[in-house]
């Protein structure tokens, strides 16, 4: 596979299986809606699949400031894509999935005390995305199923963002791409 930066981050290294990122300060991804912004400055490492797919990652970050953010981004052009992960807001991590289709909408789950890492798992069947995850220790849950165009080939890889604060440390482990049949 041949992975790609979008918004290269300031700070990265690769060890084995493991992907350190520092993000940047004022990186985000969002449009539009409710705050009125258009922002594609996130950081993500991505790739090219092509068809139905999972996509799983392990991580963990040391958020901070309001809206930090890391997860998974799967992504067609600036105006189609869906992030999925962790959101630092009011202190507190939330599991947020952001479906985009020329405005962005934002949908989060609370999580339980503040979990050392999670596992998010994106399947792509057709025109369906379903992110499922799964703090330290517990089972995968649904936190969405939402409509993505079914274009023959997207990007998808780890994402990283700080919106507001100026920069966390996230560290991926365990980037799986399969291929599904």
């Amino acid at each position: 596979m041949i992975w790609t930066w979008l918004n290269e981050a300031p700070h990265w290294h690769e060890d084995g299986s493991r992907l350190t990122v520092r993000s940047g300060p004022d990186s985000d991804f969002w449009r539009h809606t409710h705050y009125g912004f258009v922002r594609d400055s996130g950081h993500a490492r991505l790739t090219v699949m092509r068809g139905d797919f999972d996509a799983t990652v392990r991580f963990r970050g040391d958020y901070r400031d309001l809206y930090d953010q890391a997860g998974l981004l799967l992504r067609l052009d600036p105006e189609r894509w869906i992030k999925c992960g962790v959101e630092y807001v009011e202190g507190r991590q939330l599991l947020s999935v952001v479906v985009t289709h020329g405005f962005s909408d934002w949908s989060v789950t609370p999580l339980e005390g503040q979990p050392e890492e999670i596992t998010l798992r994106l399947e792509r069947r057709a025109e369906a995305v379903t992110v499922l995850a799964a703090p330290s220790g517990q089972a995968p849950q649904m936190l969405r199923m939402a409509y993505f165009p079914p274009e023959p080939e997207v990007e998808v890889g780890p994402m990283c963002a700080s919106p507001q604060g100026q920069g966390f440390e996230v560290s991926f482990e365990e980037v799986r791409l399969e291929a599904v049949t």
